[in-house]
């Protein structure tokens, strides 16, 4: 099946998927084509949004793995299943421009991050393609007013915009004022800085801050309920580099963590998965070194056996099996022939990638990935340039594409937030 979704790929489709697993990455739109393995988690986390995220459940759960297990690729297999299922997602990767420890920047991310069943990214989207399919405001009001969950603000807002979209110009206001006006409200709802002034006339009395953001997280989940989703998906990827911080950005962060923890215990139809490495759990400088979140989280992946359901998805402990890596390595040979217009296989066959994956074993790398498919696609290029894979030195290949990973690596976790 995947197979023959990969054979209509065209070259410069194909090339483009080349070019981004070189940097460590799988396309948002390819997530399905690198899908193996992982099938007991996957298992358990659709049952979770079918039976108890979609029926008014929430909760919270981490995804640890060390650098090159998957995390950030298994975070899009989970945002990719839940669009499926009707939810709205938001993803959102933890950088200097998003820093954890600055929880209004993280929130505004969150509603930038945006997706659903509408064009693009962002909550923009969101409301541009509701006004946009609405010919008359009725009895709207009342009824996104009397939402369960719904702050009052958020409700005014959404009432302001829709004046704004579909109400007639008065006399003497132009289409200029009305785009400025739509301005505001489109910033508020993006948790952007608006003076109080600029709100009043529209009946907002709040700002987003951390004494407001479980009342405003909930009306955004109501207002999607209201619309047709099934609840909201937020995953937020590279909770680990705050390790690399001083102590007071740490604090800052983990609280933060705390903070959205806290929120799902008053919110319902809301999932959040953070990624981790495991020195998150086990360092004096992750978890346990902030007593408010370590209260919470402490036990968590504690268990000799795997357990399935607990909050913590461990897929360091769950790798791929070798014949897991090697579909997936027929996967990228197949992309890899279609990038580059030529027949790969009787050169980089099936026997050569088990090769691949004794050779990781052997040195105690099978779990990882992302070296695995760095390999392969290195392995595939020397021999698309004529090469013969069998003269090459595979562990001289581990070793270079090993590398490769730690700059990566290095590059991550170098401290970049502003303090």
């Amino acid at each position: 099946m995947i197979m023959e979704q990969l054979d209509q790929l065209k070259p410069f489709q194909a090339r483009s998927v080349i070019e981004e697993l070189r940097k460590g990455s799988v396309p948002v739109d390819y997530v399905p084509f690198f899908t193996v393995g992982r099938e007991h988690w996957l298992k358990f986390i659709d049952d979770d949004l079918d039976n108890y995220i979609a029926e008014g459940g929430a909760k919270v759960r981490f995804i640890s793995g060390d650098y090159g297990d998957g995390k950030t690729h298994f975070m899009s297999v989970i945002s990719n299943l839940a669009l499926e299922k009707g939810f709205a997602v938001s993803f959102v990767v933890l950088t200097r421009e998003v820093p954890i420890h600055k929880f209004e920047a993280v929130c505004q991310s969150v509603a930038r991050q945006l997706r659903g069943a509408f064009d693009g990214n962002g909550i923009r989207g969101l409301l541009d393609h509701w006004t946009g399919g609405l010919k008359e405001i009725g009895d709207i009001p009342d009824q996104l007013r009397s939402l369960p969950g719904m702050n009052i603000n958020f409700a005014n807002a959404l009432i302001a915009l829709l004046n704004n979209r579909l109400t007639p110009l008065a006399e003497g206001e132009d289409e200029e004022e009305r785009v400025t006006q739509r301005e505001i409200l489109f910033h508020w709802f993006e948790g952007g800085k608006v003076t109080k002034r600029e709100l009043k006339p529209f009946g907002i009395f709040e700002v987003l801050n951390k004494s407001n953001s479980k009342h405003l997280l909930n009306s955004m989940i109501a207002f999607l309920r209201y619309l047709g989703y099934k609840g909201l998906i937020l995953l937020m990827d590279e909770l680990e580099t705050v390790i690399a911080h001083s102590t007071s950005i740490r604090n800052s962060a983990y609280e933060n963590v705390r903070l959205l923890i806290d929120n799902t215990e008053h919110a319902k139809h809301l999932h959040i998965f953070f990624s981790i490495i495991p020195d998150v759990l086990l360092s004096e400088k992750g978890f346990k070194s902030y007593d408010a979140l370590w209260s919470r989280v402490r036990s968590i992946g504690e268990g000799k056996r795997l357990n399935y359901r607990c909050v913590l998805i461990d897929l360091h402990r769950t790798p791929l099996k070798t014949k897991e890596l090697v579909a997936l390595g027929g996967y990228l040979r197949r992309i890899h022939e279609i990038s580059y217009r030529w027949q790969g296989e009787e050169m980089v066959n099936d026997k050569l990638i088990e090769d691949i994956c004794r050779n990781q074993k052997r040195m105690g790398m099978l779990s990882e990935v992302r070296l695995f498919v760095k390999q392969v696609i290195r392995i595939l290029d020397m021999a698309e340039q004529g090469v013969n894979p069998e003269e090459l030195d595979m562990a001289e290949q581990i070793v270079a594409s090993q590398q490769e990973m730690e700059q990566e690596k290095v590059e991550q976790l170098q401290p970049k937030w502003d303090s």
